[in-house]
């Protein structure tokens, strides 16, 4: 039993974990002892489950007998039931000091996620595991799944992987005479995990076909049956000396119906969310002399600046938001949301949902209609895998965020190799892309762009700032004052530019 009184932030994350937010005066009325499993065991009854707990969502359960199969609550749901919000997938700090075998468990669930979406497909579902391939002597066709520890060209300049599973290690061979194959083997990076088909000879398999995780070829484009919108930005960089401030302020106008030729104050009208995938701030110290560039020198007046442009926003529209790595978060991903003492006046915004990065949600979801998957990821892996994917590498780095979408879907992993990213270790790996998403959300590289792969909305969100010389150094070319507007009853996407 926990007291909601002592225990205010274990219950949070708790509750969030299982998908309810807490709205602020929902203590108000918990001042006794609660069970908080008890709880959701409540809430998970509920015909519709509330999204946000409210006083009125409380005070409905106490009055909630335990023969009554359901409690109704269409009277009292935050969420009206046609613009839903689900959270599907958010981080929850564990507390607990790192050990080496949380790397190990790390990688372990990696490769047993990432393993298990390889099954799915027909070709691997009889997959041999390594050391039952090494004790064969006979030449023998082999399918298998592992991680790649290694890759290297052989003297004759063929591809040399090592791959390894739980149960030891084997070397594959890719010849340089199949073109096809030999190519797409040049992007394979450490730690990736892949099947392969082949044939099996003296402890060394000859590789026929590489297989990713993937999205599934017949993946649904998913439409809404009635025209409703959502935007999508990112890199807001409230603080420094070249944020766009008035070309945003117009932006917000546009969102309030309040700017723009009659029809586009028709669409904005229809916009139910806005998503911001991360640097809301330009943050403090984030790299050398930033405080030159800085037009607001403290953290704290960054987010209280924010609260000032994102409470002009109507209040009948959702804002989700994610961190990013300019935010007063930690490096280390999954990052967690941002602190509530950090952005109090954010907080009491009751249509702004913070969010961890990466995260997703699950948006106009009924019965009969599984709704939008949205997943959110700042972008920290992204320039590792520009520059060291071959393809992406000689097809414009940096100024192809699709591409590297392409990639990670492909993978299903946000951040494929050990180095590509800052992360924390444990039991799980939260960077796998564990579900298919019909929308992917990207920021940190300041480009502007969309694209669809198997029917998922690739959507690179630009930014709000002019370039710094830091980002100059970095090679990131903005793209600024562009939002992203999505018409989900068909799919249609259009680039809004507010520039001057």
């Amino acid at each position: 039993m926990l007291s909601f009184t002592e225990n205010k932030d274990e219950i949070i994350k708790y509750l969030v974990s299982k998908g309810f937010l807490v709205s602020s005066d929902f203590f108000d009325k918990v001042k006794e002892e609660f069970d908080a499993e008890e709880l959701c065991k409540k809430l998970e009854s509920c015909n519709p489950k509330p999204f946000i707990l409210s006083e009125k969502v409380f005070l409905s359960l106490k009055e909630k007998k335990d023969s009554e199969d359901n409690l109704n609550f269409e009277i009292i749901s935050e969420e009206k039931e046609e613009n839903r919000l689900l959270i599907l997938k958010n981080y929850v700090e564990v507390n607990k000091k790192k050990e080496v075998m949380d790397f190990v468990d790390y990688f372990r669930a990696r490769y047993n996620s990432l393993k298990n979406l390889l099954m799915n497909r027909p070709e691997l579902q009889n997959a041999t595991s390594i050391n039952r391939i090494l004790n064969k002597s006979d030449k023998d066709r082999v399918a298998l799944i592992g991680i790649v520890r290694d890759k290297s060209t052989t003297k004759n300049g063929n591809l040399m992987i090592t791959l390894e599973d739980l149960t030891g290690e084997i070397k594959v061979l890719v010849n340089k005479n199949k073109p096809e194959l030999f190519e797409s083997t040049k992007d394979i990076l450490l730690d990736e995990v892949i099947g392969v088909l082949g044939a099996n000879s003296e402890k060394i398999v000859f590789v026929n076909e590489i297989l990713f995780p993937d999205v599934p070829v017949n993946n649904e484009l998913k439409k809404l049956d009635r025209e409703e919108y959502v935007v999508f930005t990112s890199d807001l960089h409230v603080g420094g000396k070249v944020f766009f401030e008035n070309n945003f302020l117009k932006f917000i106008s546009w969102l309030n119906g309040d700017y723009g030729g009659e029809e586009h104050k028709e669409i904005a009208k229809k916009v139910k969310y806005l998503f911001i995938g991360g640097d809301l701030v330009e943050g403090v110290g984030v790299y050398p002399n930033q405080d030159k560039d800085l037009i607001i020198q403290d953290i704290y007046d960054q987010y209280n600046k924010l609260t000032e442009y994102i409470s002009k926003i109507r209040k009948d529209l959702k804002i989700i938001t994610i961190g990013g790595n300019h935010d007063a978060l930690r490096l280390s991903e999954p990052q967690p949301i941002v602190d509530k003492k950090i952005a109090p006046g954010l907080y009491e915004l009751e249509n702004v949902i913070f969010l961890t990065n990466p995260s997703m949600v699950n948006i106009f979801s009924r019965d009969g209609f599984p709704g939008f998957n949205i997943l959110l990821y700042h972008g920290g892996s992204f320039p590792y895998i520009s520059e060291n994917v071959d393809s992406i590498r000689k097809n414009g780095r940096l100024d192809r965020p699709d591409l590297i979408m392409k990639y990670l879907l492909q993978r299903r992993h946000l951040a494929v190799s050990h180095t590509s990213t800052l992360y924390v270790p444990g039991n799980e790996d939260h960077l796998v892309i564990d579900r298919v998403p019909d929308f992917f959300i990207s920021g940190h590289i300041h480009k502007t762009v969309v694209n669809n792969y198997r029917n998922v909305t690739l959507i690179g969100c630009g930014c709000w700032t002019d370039q710094t010389e830091d980002q100059e150094k970095r090679g990131i070319v903005p793209d600024p004052n562009r939002v992203i507007l999505v018409n989900l009853q068909t799919r249609e996407v259009k680039i809004l530019n507010f520039e001057d």
